[in-house]
């Protein structure tokens, strides 16, 4: 029965980052190929509403990671098994390889050149003037401030956190605000099979190497900047925030009580 469950826990992780890749990806192609009317607010609104589908469609399955980050530090601090991260993780990027091909598919008429240019539709490069070790610094204080809201949002302690479909809106529009903010020095990958699926399937679709080498092999930057972001969110949020949420504050108090009354 566990075999199973993992499974279709692994098979929601796919259809999840699909969804989060695909209409991600389809809205960048819109930008870049039909030159639509969206700007840095609208961009990211429309990615943060992918998750937010994302999570209404497989959160009941998997816990909607969609996203190794997610997986990676929830394991770190002793909220998922470390036994599921790598098929978590693994399926979150054929996910993501998945969507960016749905994503190409509908557009593939406009794509007219396969050219290093556009190759960023499908994932993210940092700006000119911004280096690959200042890149992966932005992208881990984005992701922490990612996980830090994800963890709040879902811990049942927190009274202010939103109660059931509110959850997936809210962590949709944290991911919205975070592009809004910040969003075009990096392209707020702030997930690495999100950015690594893409840049596989690119390379398999013509770009080449290009993908892998573009911006000073910049690869690496939303796989690592990532990984460490969301380990290092879930951390300050389990041991500087969550203990002194009102009722584990309480229940502490009251069990160095009767530790000192014995």
């Amino acid at each position: 029965m566990e075999k199973n469950n993992l499974y279709g826990e692994c098979l929601a992780e796919v259809i999840g980052t699909a969804i989060l890749l695909f209409f991600g990806a389809a809205t960048v192609a819109n930008l870049v190929l039909l030159q639509a009317d969206i700007g840095q607010w609208e961009l990211s609104l429309l990615w943060g509403l992918a998750v937010a589908m994302a999570v209404y469609i497989t959160g009941g399955v998997s816990g909607a990671h969609i996203n190794p980050a997610v997986t990676v530090a929830l394991a770190s601090v002793g909220d998922f098994p470390w036994k599921k991260v790598l098929p978590y993780c693994i399926a979150q990027t054929i996910g993501a390889f998945i969507g960016a091909a749905g994503a190409y598919f509908i557009y593939a008429e406009q794509f007219l050149e396969k050219t290093g240019a556009n190759v960023g539709i499908f994932s993210t490069f940092a700006m000119n003037n911004i280096g690959n070790f200042k890149a992966m610094l932005i992208e881990l204080i984005l992701t922490a401030i990612l996980l830090l809201g994800i963890m709040a949002m879902g811990d049942v302690f927190n009274s202010t956190a939103p109660k059931g479909l509110g959850g997936a809106i809210s962590v949709g529009l944290l991911v919205a605000t975070i592009g809004g903010t910040a969003g075009r020095l990096t392209g707020f990958a702030i997930n690495p099979a999100r950015d690594f699926g893409p840049k596989l399937f690119t390379a398999l679709a013509g770009w080449g190497s290009i993908p892998f080498t573009k911006h000073n092999f910049y690869f690496w930057v939303p796989i690592i900047g990532p990984l460490l972001g969301g380990i290092l969110g879930a951390i300050i949020y389990k041991r500087l925030i969550r203990p002194y949420l009102p009722e584990i504050f309480n229940k502490s108090i009251e069990s160095e009580g009767v530790s000192e009354a014995l």
